[in-house]
C-alpha cells in the first residue's frame, strides 16, 4: 500500500507526525508533501519529529489570498499524485491546504481519508474559512477518521455511510504523550523560560484566527491588558503568530505591560513544556482545546463557536468570545474560584487515549486487504 500524507501547517504537522511513524512501522510506503502555508512553525515540527518530507510545495507568498494558495496547492498536489501514484492521499483537518488537497486527490481518482472528520460548528462563517474547508472535504472523502462519537454523529447526518468512518481519537493526544514522554528525559526549559516563578500564575495565551483580525484581536488584548492590571501576580505568556494582522495589536496594546510577556512562536515541545507549566490557557485554536486536558489544564476559548464541543460538554473547555469584559471575567473567575480549577483539572479528556494512529492503520490495511 502506498499513502501520500499532504500537510501545511503547523498543527497539520504536529497531528500527522505519529500517523506518519504508525504507517511506516506497519510497513506501509508512505510519503509527505508539505505545502508550507506556515513555513517557519511547520519546519519547527519537522525538525523536532525528525520528518524529511519527500515533496515540498513552498507555495507561500506575503498577503496571498485563500483562492492564490488553494489553486497554488491543486496544482502542486496533481503533480505530485501524477508522480508518486499512491493508492491514498491522506489529508488533515480544516486548512486550505487540506479542501485543494482532497480536491487533487479527487480529480486524480485516488481515494480520499480525512484524518480529525466530522468536527462541526454548524456556522459557516465561524470558524472561517475552516468550518466550510471541513464540510466540503467531508463530500469528498472515502474513508472518515473521527476522533469522536459526536463527530461521528455529524457525518451520519450529512449523508456519510456508516461503514465508511471510524472512530479514533484524536491523533493529537499520540503527539502530546510522546512529547511528553520525551520531555522526562531528554529536555530542560526552566532556564529558557525565567518568567516562571513558584507562586506566580501563569497564563498561557494563543490566537490566529482569521475570523478574530481586526477589532477581534484589539478586544482580546484589551481584555489581557485588564487582567494584567488587576491580577499583577499573574504572568500573561503570549507566543504571538507571526501574521502581521496579529503582531501589530498585540504589541501595540500588550508591548509595555510589565507583566505580560510577548515572545517569539515556539517549538512544539516548549509549547508543550508551558502548557504543563500554566494555570490556564486562553486561545482561538482548536488543537490546544483537545490537548489541555490531558494535562489538567483549563481552556478558555475566545471564539464564539466551537467544532470541538465534547470538550465544552466534559467542562473543560469554556467558550468566552472576544469581548473584553467575557475575557476578563472568564479568567477571573478560574483565578478567584480554585475549586473550579481543580474540578476542571480532574476532567478526563474527551479526545482520546493516545492510540488513534494504530487505529487509522488497522483501518487502512482493512480495507486494502479486502
Amino acid at each position: 500500500m502506498k499513502i501520500l500524507l499532504v500537510f501545511g501547517t503547523r498543527p497539520e504537522a504536529i497531528k500527522m507526525a505519529p500517523l506518519y511513524f504508525a504507517l511506516k512501522n506497519a510497513g506501509v510506503i508512505v510519503k509527505v508533501c508539505i505545502t508550507s502555508q506556515h513555513r517557519e512553525m511547520l519546519d519547527q515540527v519537522l525538525a523536532f519529529f525528525k520528518i524529511e518530507p519527500d515533496y515540498d510545495l513552498n507555495v507561500m507568498k506575503p498577503e496571498q489570498s485563500l483562492t492564490a494558495i488553494t489553486s497554488a496547492v491543486l496544482q502542486g498536489v496533481e503533480g505530485v499524485i501524477n508522480e508518486f501514484v499512491p493508492d491514498w492521499v491522506g489529508v488533515h483537518g480544516d486548512t486550505t491546504t487540506t479542501l485543494a488537497a482532497a480536491l487533487a486527490g479527487f480529480y486524480a481518482n485516488t481515494p480520499v481519508f480525512h484524518v480529525e472528520a466530522g468536527l462541526r460548528t454548524g456556522d459557516k462563517t465561524s470558524p472561517w474559512p475552516e468550518e466550510m474547508n471541513r464540510r466540503l472535504v467531508g463530500s469528498i472523502t472515502d474513508l472518515h477518521f473521527a476522533p469522536t462519537d459526536g463527530a461521528k454523529n455529524n457525518l451520519l447526518c450529512e449523508g456519510v455511510s456508516e461503514n465508511d468512518i471510524v472512530v479514533t481519537g484524536n491523533t493529537v493526544i499520540d503527539a502530546l504523550l510522546y512529547t511528553v514522554e520525551l520531555q522526562s528525559t531528554e529536555c530542560d526549559y526552566e532556564s529558557k523560560f525565567p518568567f516562571l516563578e513558584e507562586g506566580r500564575p501563569i497564563i498561557l495565551v494563543t490566537g490566529h484566527r482569521r475570523e478574530n483580525f481586526g477589532l477581534g484581536f484589539e478586544q482580546i488584548c484589551l481584555g489581557l491588558a485588564r487582567v494584567a492590571s488587576d491580577f499583577p501576580n499573574c504572568r500573561i505568556v503570549y507566543p504571538v503568530h507571526l501574521n502581521p494582522n496579529v503582531q501589530e495589536p498585540v504589541k501595540r496594546i500588550l508591548g509595555g505591560v510589565s507583566n505580560v510577556f510577548l515572545i517569539d512562536p515556539l517549538d512544539y515541545p516548549s509549547f508543550v513544556f508551558l502548557m504543563s507549566q500554566c494555570h490556564m490557557i486562553l486561545t482561538d485554536s482548536g488543537g490546544i482545546q483537545e490537548e489541555a486536558p490531558s494535562l489538567g489544564k483549563p481552556v478558555l476559548v475566545m471564539r464564539d463557536t466551537t467544532e470541538r464541543y465534547e470538550a465544552v460538554e466534559a467542562g473543560v473547555v469554556r467558550l468566552v468570545g472576544t469581548s473584553v469584559e467575557s475575557i476578563y471575567s472568564g479568567v477571573a473567575e478560574l483565578l478567584e474560584q480554585p475549586g473550579l480549577h481543580a474540578d476542571i483539572a480532574k476532567a478526563p479528556n474527551p479526545f482520546g487515549d493516545g492510540e488513534a494512529s494504530k487505529k487509522i492503520v488497522r483501518a487502512l490495511l482493512d480495507v486494502h486487504n479486502k
